[in-house]
């Protein structure tokens, strides 16, 4: 897992292992309560780019939602 502080926002990217691939997902975290998730958003070949692609789409939530 892969978090920062982006906006005030806890933000958090997922690595979901799937066998030979890895699955992403994001979640927005705003004064200890989940304000956004994203289910599984797509799949990768490596943790770090399901994690950063996690990090990515937090990121935008907050950009549009926050």
């Amino acid at each position: 897992m892969e978090t920062e502080v982006y906006k005030g926002y806890a933000i958090y990217g997922h690595s979901i292992n799937e066998g030979e691939v890895f699955a992403s997902s994001g979640t927005v975290i705003k004064s200890g309560k989940v304000v956004g998730t994203s289910g599984v958003l797509e799949f990768f070949q490596t943790e770090e780019e399901a994690m950063a692609a996690g990090i990515a789409w937090a990121r935008e939530w907050v950009d549009t939602n926050g």
